[in-house]
Protein backbone atom coordinates (compact mmCIF):
# COMPACT_ATOMS: atom_id res chain seq x y z
CA UNK A 1 0.00 0.00 0.00
CA UNK A 2 1.53 3.46 -0.77
CA UNK A 3 1.78 6.34 1.39
CA UNK A 4 -0.99 8.39 1.59
CA UNK A 5 -3.67 5.55 0.58
CA UNK A 6 -6.03 3.50 3.12
CA UNK A 7 -7.65 0.26 1.95
CA UNK A 8 -7.60 1.35 -1.78
CA UNK A 9 -8.45 5.08 -0.78
CA UNK A 10 -6.30 8.18 -0.93
CA UNK A 11 -5.84 10.58 1.29
CA UNK A 12 -4.82 13.77 1.05
CA UNK A 13 -3.77 16.71 3.12
CA UNK A 14 -6.02 18.95 2.14
CA UNK A 15 -9.06 19.16 -0.13
CA UNK A 16 -7.37 21.35 -2.68
CA UNK A 17 -5.05 18.48 -3.72
CA UNK A 18 -8.04 17.19 -5.03
CA UNK A 19 -8.87 19.97 -7.10
CA UNK A 20 -5.40 20.03 -8.25
CA UNK A 21 -5.36 16.36 -9.24
CA UNK A 22 -8.36 17.08 -11.59
CA UNK A 23 -7.21 20.36 -13.15
CA UNK A 24 -3.40 20.57 -12.06
CA UNK A 25 -0.87 21.51 -14.82
CA UNK A 26 -0.36 24.11 -17.39
CA UNK A 27 -2.87 22.98 -19.65
CA UNK A 28 -5.96 21.54 -17.84
CA UNK A 29 -7.73 25.14 -16.86
CA UNK A 30 -7.13 26.56 -20.40
CA UNK A 31 -8.43 23.86 -21.84
CA UNK A 32 -11.47 24.14 -19.38
CA UNK A 33 -11.69 27.96 -20.34
CA UNK A 34 -12.10 27.83 -23.63
CA UNK A 35 -14.87 24.82 -23.34
CA UNK A 36 -16.47 27.76 -21.14
CA UNK A 37 -16.93 29.07 -24.43
CA UNK A 38 -18.63 26.15 -26.12
CA UNK A 39 -17.56 23.09 -27.94
CA UNK A 40 -14.48 22.63 -29.50
CA UNK A 41 -12.95 20.26 -31.86
CA UNK A 42 -9.39 19.38 -31.16
CA UNK A 43 -7.85 21.21 -33.76
CA UNK A 44 -9.73 24.27 -32.86
CA UNK A 45 -8.35 24.12 -29.22
CA UNK A 46 -4.57 23.17 -30.32
CA UNK A 47 -5.08 26.58 -32.70
CA UNK A 48 -5.96 28.20 -29.69
CA UNK A 49 -3.84 26.83 -27.70
CA UNK A 50 0.33 28.22 -28.70
CA UNK A 51 2.89 25.12 -27.40
CA UNK A 52 0.63 22.51 -26.54
CA UNK A 53 1.79 19.56 -28.55
CA UNK A 54 -0.76 17.62 -30.08
CA UNK A 55 0.16 14.32 -27.74
CA UNK A 56 -0.43 16.91 -24.61
CA UNK A 57 -3.52 18.07 -25.42
CA UNK A 58 -5.01 14.33 -26.19
CA UNK A 59 -3.75 13.15 -22.98
CA UNK A 60 -4.93 16.86 -20.90
CA UNK A 61 -8.56 15.85 -23.28
CA UNK A 62 -8.24 12.21 -22.17
CA UNK A 63 -8.05 12.65 -18.32
CA UNK A 64 -10.52 15.67 -18.13
CA UNK A 65 -12.97 13.27 -19.96
CA UNK A 66 -11.53 9.99 -17.86
CA UNK A 67 -12.61 12.58 -14.78
CA UNK A 68 -16.25 13.49 -15.56
CA UNK A 69 -15.15 16.89 -16.55
CA UNK A 70 -15.87 16.54 -20.27
CA UNK A 71 -17.49 15.06 -22.54
CA UNK A 72 -16.80 13.59 -26.01
CA UNK A 73 -18.69 13.61 -28.72
CA UNK A 74 -17.93 11.42 -31.61
CA UNK A 75 -20.34 12.24 -35.03
CA UNK A 76 -20.68 9.18 -37.22
CA UNK A 77 -19.81 10.87 -40.53
CA UNK A 78 -16.65 11.05 -42.80
CA UNK A 79 -14.18 12.67 -42.14
CA UNK A 80 -14.77 11.89 -38.49
CA UNK A 81 -15.75 14.84 -36.32
CA UNK A 82 -14.94 14.74 -32.79
CA UNK A 83 -16.01 17.83 -30.02
CA UNK A 84 -15.90 18.67 -26.73
CA UNK A 85 -17.85 19.99 -23.97
CA UNK A 86 -18.06 20.43 -20.32
CA UNK A 87 -20.33 17.98 -18.43
CA UNK A 88 -22.94 19.27 -15.80
CA UNK A 89 -20.05 18.41 -13.15
CA UNK A 90 -17.58 20.38 -14.95
CA UNK A 91 -19.66 23.36 -15.16
CA UNK A 92 -19.67 23.54 -11.81
CA UNK A 93 -15.56 24.95 -12.18
CA UNK A 94 -17.18 27.59 -13.58
CA UNK A 95 -16.77 30.24 -10.82
CA UNK A 96 -13.44 28.86 -9.79
CA UNK A 97 -12.05 29.51 -13.64
CA UNK A 98 -13.30 32.71 -13.48
CA UNK A 99 -11.71 33.33 -10.10
CA UNK A 100 -8.54 32.39 -11.26
CA UNK A 101 -9.00 34.52 -14.91
CA UNK A 102 -9.12 37.35 -12.54
CA UNK A 103 -6.53 37.00 -10.22
CA UNK A 104 -3.89 36.13 -12.88
CA UNK A 105 -4.73 39.08 -15.12
CA UNK A 106 -4.53 41.16 -11.61
CA UNK A 107 -1.35 39.19 -10.91
CA UNK A 108 0.13 40.15 -14.67
CA UNK A 109 -0.98 43.82 -13.93
CA UNK A 110 1.03 43.71 -10.79
CA UNK A 111 3.88 41.91 -12.22
CA UNK A 112 4.08 43.45 -15.89
CA UNK A 113 2.12 46.92 -15.59
CA UNK A 114 0.33 46.17 -18.82
CA UNK A 115 -1.63 42.95 -19.45
CA UNK A 116 -2.11 43.69 -23.21
CA UNK A 117 1.90 43.03 -23.81
CA UNK A 118 1.69 40.12 -21.91
CA UNK A 119 -1.25 38.08 -23.13
CA UNK A 120 -2.08 36.77 -26.55
CA UNK A 121 -4.91 37.97 -28.39
CA UNK A 122 -7.63 35.37 -28.50
CA UNK A 123 -11.17 34.71 -27.87
CA UNK A 124 -10.63 34.41 -23.82
CA UNK A 125 -8.52 37.79 -24.07
CA UNK A 126 -11.48 39.71 -25.64
CA UNK A 127 -12.85 42.49 -22.90
CA UNK A 128 -16.38 41.96 -22.08
CA UNK A 129 -17.22 39.00 -23.30
CA UNK A 130 -19.45 37.00 -21.56
CA UNK A 131 -19.25 32.94 -21.44
CA UNK A 132 -21.95 30.95 -23.33
CA UNK A 133 -22.87 28.09 -20.98
CA UNK A 134 -25.24 25.38 -22.29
Amino acid sequence: MESGETLGKKKYNISVEAALEVIGGKWKCVILCYLLRGKKRTSDLKRLMRGITQKMLIQQLRELEEDGIINRIVYNQVPPKVEYELTEYGWSLETVLHMLCDWGEKHIVKEYGDKASVLEDNILNELDQEPVHG
